[in-house]
């Protein structure tokens, strides 16, 4: 009799699969602003947008009308954003926006509400090196093949957090599993690692992207070959956008499947964006940060992957 049971249930459970669209109430729409700046002498951008229902495809459509200002609280110097095509934005001119340290309240006005928030430029050290590795064909990888790793060292004082961002070929590594941020030298605020090296996998787990090759089961692409090219850059960002983004990782990376139905469900990642309206039922996502940035680029030539095939030999 259990037996008969168990296999009702794993009939009920397996036993069909079925594509439904649930009718869901219209949501509220929530106001979106993604305000991530930087030093680079390029031009900066904040979107302004709204949310949209779930089964929504059409894309994310711009606010128009804003009034969009970043100041800089310890100087009182004011940076006006202007409206864009798709958002709005402001040219350095030669003289990049912000200074390490100084803190920067970011204004937008839209639609009769005013939204605030505010965030301090903070430190970065710069990227050493990158250097590749050789690796002998494998099971996975069925030709000889490179991995890279960059090197930089956290400065003394605790606090400081960081978003390792790469491009492989100009080809940025931006998927989920790709997201790579440090607080000091380690993972988290409770792992205190101050001033020295970055952890191995923050230096070099999230750089060696390598896919599975169509109509090759189990057989994946190499992570670099003679002739790619590798750029790490690292910023600078609040503690606060580090809780941000780690929620991102957290709400994007979910490994599916039947546990999914007992795990919490998504929710927006905490915000440091507040109306300053304190009646106001205007819900708000994203976040605004402002960092310090510091580059490395370096190409896979003939001589330095001979240089770590002889590494590897030794």
């Amino acid at each position: 009799m259990k037996k008969l049971l168990y296999i009702s249930l794993l009939t009920l459970l397996f036993g069909c699969e079925k594509t439904i669209r649930p009718n869901l109430s219209t949501p509220e729409k929530i106001v979106v602003i993604d305000a991530w700046l930087n030093q680079k002498p390029e031009r900066q951008e904040i979107k302004i947008t709204r949310s949209q229902p779930y089964f929504d495809n059409s894309g994310m459509v711009k606010i128009k009308g804003a009034v969009v200002q970043v100041k800089d609280l310890n100087t009182g110097t004011v940076y006006n954003f202007q409206e864009g095509e798709s958002a709005y934005f402001w040219d350095p001119n030669g003289a990049p926006l912000g200074t390490i340290g100084h803190t920067y309240q970011l204004t937008v006005s839209v639609d009769g509400e005013k939204f605030e928030a505010t965030a301090t430029l903070g430190r970065v050290p710069p990227v050493d090196s990158i250097l590749f590795t050789y690796n002998k064909k494998d099971l996975l990888i069925k030709q000889d093949y490179y991995k890279a790793e960059f090197s930089a060292v956290d400065p003394q004082g605790l606090g400081d957090a960081y978003w390792i961002k790469a491009w492989k070929n100009n080809t940025y590594l931006g998927k989920p599993e790709e997201l790579n941020m440090a607080f000091d030298a380690g993972f988290t605020a409770g792992q205190p690692v101050d001033g020295q090296l970055f952890n191995i996998p923050i230096r070099k787990a999230f750089l060696n992207p390598s896919e599975e090759i169509p109509g090759k089961k189990g057989e994946f692409t190499p992570p670099y070959m003679v002739g790619d090219s590798l750029t790490v850059e690292i910023h600078s960002i609040n503690a606060d956008a580090f809780d941000f983004l780690f929620n991102v990782s957290l709400q994007t990376t979910k490994p599916g499947g039947f546990a999914e139905l007992f795990s919490m469900p998504m929710t927006n990642a905490p915000t440091n964006i507040k109306s300053t309206n304190k009646q106001s039922v205007v819900n708000v996502a994203g976040f605004f940060n402002v960092a310090a940035v510091s580059k490395k680029g370096v190409k896979l030539t003939q001589q330095l992957a001979d240089k770590a095939r002889q590494k590897a030999s030794n």
